[in-house]
């Protein structure tokens, strides 16, 4: 896709002064096609590994803050820039620079506080960072690092592009029309002690947020209690029964045992009785059988008695 197509597709539709941001990455292009002037809000453009040869044609940008030119193939004609004056980062990394002339143009730059170089053949020139910064005095960071060769944070990049306008998201859509906005001059007439601070906001909205965790933590506590009632209840709840149960089983087993003993008593009356009715059977028994024996001996001895006489 060339870039004349890519811009149109960037825009969705919306005005060119609408426009605060285009990513035109790896487009092909030798040269800056379809960017007018008329996008005057711009302020991130991005237009790595397209394929320039030249910046001949760069649109004035009065507000654009970030370009990215890398991977390109650029070795001149920086002055085409001198259109965007709020120029602070700038990346050339990968291009085809060969001396410190041609970054002459970049003085021109006030607000210049990124420059990225890395990958070019002027990096090769001896002393090339201090020469880079000496004819740059707003520099910030070359090729990611400070005068002292320290290395740059994020943070302080993101900073930087903060302190300089610069947003990455995309808002362009939001169009606020505040002309329609009222302020109440009431409120600073007011004497300052009768003003309401932030301060005092915070004190408050903090007093409100730990009243409420106070009162969540007391119904948390109380419903623990409750709990621990609940489970004393019912543990003596079960011992009772228990107890109860272990009471019967005694009661039970002690009825159970004397109503033992006194069927064993009954048996034993029982069978002394029967042998009672026994002996006694076979004692008139024996006194009926034992009276014929006695007159038949004494009978028999008389006979004997006679027989001798």
């Amino acid at each position: 896709m060339n870039m004349e197509k890519r811009i149109i597709l960037e825009r969705r539709g919306r005005d060119p002064s609408q426009v605060k941001e285009l990513n035109l990455d790896n487009c092909r292009s030798t040269n800056i096609v379809g960017l007018t002037d008329e996008y005057t809000n711009l302020q991130i453009l991005s237009l790595n590994n397209v394929g320039l040869t030249t910046l001949k044609g760069f649109p004035t940008l009065p507000m654009l803050r970030k370009l990215e030119l890398s991977d390109n193939r650029i070795s001149n004609g920086l002055t085409f820039l001198s259109g965007c004056k709020k120029l602070a980062h700038l990346n050339l990394s990968g291009n085809k620079i060969k001396d410190l002339e041609t970054l002459k143009p970049l003085e021109a730059f006030k607000n210049l506080k990124n420059l990225d170089l890395f990958n070019n053949d002027v990096t090769s020139i001896e002393d090339y960072k201090s020469k880079v910064f000496a004819m740059h005095p707003s520099l910030k960071y070359l090729d990611g690092f400070d005068k002292y060769d320290q290395e740059a944070d994020d943070s302080d990049i993101e900073e930087e592009d903060e302190m300089n306008g610069n947003n990455d998201s995309d808002e362009d859509d939001l169009d606020i029309d505040i002309g329609s906005l009222v302020i109440d001059d009431s409120i600073t007439e007011k004497p300052e002690h009768e003003r309401t601070t932030l301060r005092m906001i915070l004190y408050t909205v903090y007093g409100l947020l730990f009243h409420m965790s106070y009162l969540l933590k007391r119904s948390d506590e109380e419903e623990e209690e409750e709990d621990e009632d609940d489970e004393d209840v019912s543990l003596c709840a079960v011992y009772n029964a228990e107890e109860e149960s272990s009471s019967s089983s005694i009661f039970e087993g002690s009825d159970v045992e004397e109503e033992e003993e006194v069927d064993e008593e009954d048996d034993e009356g029982e069978n002394n009785a029967d042998g009672e009715q026994e002996q006694n059977s076979k004692g008139q028994d024996g006194d009926a059988d034992g009276e014929p024996e006695e007159s038949t001996r004494g009978k028999k001895r008389k006979h004997e008695d006679d027989d001798e006489n």
